[in-house]
């Protein structure tokens, strides 16, 4: 009988842990969505994280519920992608991170935060094997991507890609989730002698807040460019400029660029290139657009030009908001190695620190969502 009572409780205990990276992995679900705009949740569900102050509300827990998270197949984890799973969770820096995802909850600055702080190669492929690859989270799959393939009347028809080779500042941008960290600047490289593909060194700072102690982390990612007008064998209905496709923070995107507006520089209007937008991912359709000049701050001389163009195309410069690009000197915080000690109050807090593994199996079990 007692062996009979290990093994049920070893299997209620495997169980729990699976059902727990399942819960996990939605959360993250719900803060990467939210990465390229792409919302799933609404924002009153937003948990009160350390980057979103709103009502108190177990967000998880009623998504959990209302999508069927029973549905999920938890034994994935192990089954599938067992060695991403046991990569990640092999020190507490991985577990950080996908905890430190979950208490987003969808909340996207504060998603940011968690993959520059804690983002790895092994956070990307355990999010690529859990939820492209094998599904072990169960999402929607109705996601209606049509909007993208809706394209700008305006869109220069004779773009001339060499134009973009050397590096720019991007000053204002549109989308909030999207376009408006610190510090941005964008280098392109020409991968063949027409410059029919780009290269695109892209670098950014992601703020911490005061509150937490200041600071920034800093990120440097690269993406492929495509430039549609000199691939004419490339199916285009939207008449996109040029677009791009791959993975971020482990989860498949397609981006559609539209050249909009620009000034070569050679007359009165210093250069800029206005770019809008439209893409997805798994969760859904995201759009923006910003502002590329070769200075930290878009030339007064040009916002005419700019506000010209954008209005053409039925977008309003006066929405859009100047990105700081001040960069000021300090060090940043990225550590590779922050999160990896294994020392008891590490493993402690992940257990029953806020967000921690107790958090996941079973949600407000401090009593804090039946407080008013």
């Amino acid at each position: 009988n007692n062996n009979n009572n290990n093994s049920s409780n070893n299997d209620d205990f495997l169980q729990k842990g699976t059902q727990t990276l399942a819960s996990i992995a939605l959360g993250v679900v719900l803060s990467t969505s939210t990465m390229f705009g792409g919302g799933i949740v609404p924002p009153v569900a937003f948990a009160d994280t350390p980057a979103s102050a709103t009502a108190k509300y177990d967000g998880f827990a009623e998504y959990a519920k209302e999508n069927k998270m029973e549905q999920s197949d938890v034994g994935c984890f192990i089954n599938k992608c067992g060695d991403q799973t046991k990569a990640l969770f092999s020190n507490p820096r991985g577990i950080k991170g996908v905890s430190c995802l979950g208490r987003c909850k969808g909340e996207q600055s504060c998603a940011t935060r968690c993959f520059a702080e804690f983002g790895s190669e092994d956070l990307n492929n355990w999010l690529s094997c859990t939820i492209e690859d094998n599904e072990c989270v169960k999402v929607p799959k109705n996601v209606d991507n049509s909007a993208e393939n809706v394209g700008y009347e305006t869109a220069l028809k004779n773009f001339n890609p060499k134009s973009l080779i050397g590096t720019w500042y991007k000053t204002d941008g549109l989308n909030p989730n999207y376009d408006l960290f610190d510090c941005q600047s964008n280098k392109f490289t020409a991968k063949d002698s027409d410059a029919s593909e780009l290269d695109m060194d892209i670098f950014f700072r992601v703020s911490r807040p005061e509150s937490s102690g200041g600071g920034f982390w800093e990120n440097a990612l690269t993406e492929h460019m495509v430039v549609d007008a000199l691939n004419p064998d490339i199916p285009n209905p939207t008449k996109r400029t040029m677009h791009t496709e791959g993975k971020m923070y482990g989860l498949t995107f397609d981006e559609n660029w539209f050249i909009i507006g620009e000034s070569d520089g050679k007359g009165e209007v210093p250069p800029f290139t206005l770019v809008a937008y439209k893409g997805h991912t798994l969760q859904g359709n995201y759009e923006g657009a910003f502002v590329y000049a070769k200075e930290p701050i878009l030339p007064a001389a040009a916002v005419p030009a700019v506000k010209e163009a954008a209005a053409k195309a039925g977008l309003d410069f006066d929405k859009f908001t100047r990105i700081d690009n001040t960069c000021p000197v300090g060090n940043s915080l990225n550590d590779a190695s922050a999160g990896t000690g294994t020392s008891t109050t590490d493993w402690v807090d992940l257990v029953i620190g806020e967000g921690g593994v107790i958090d996941w199996v079973v949600p407000g079990w401090r009593g804090e969502y039946n407080k008013k």
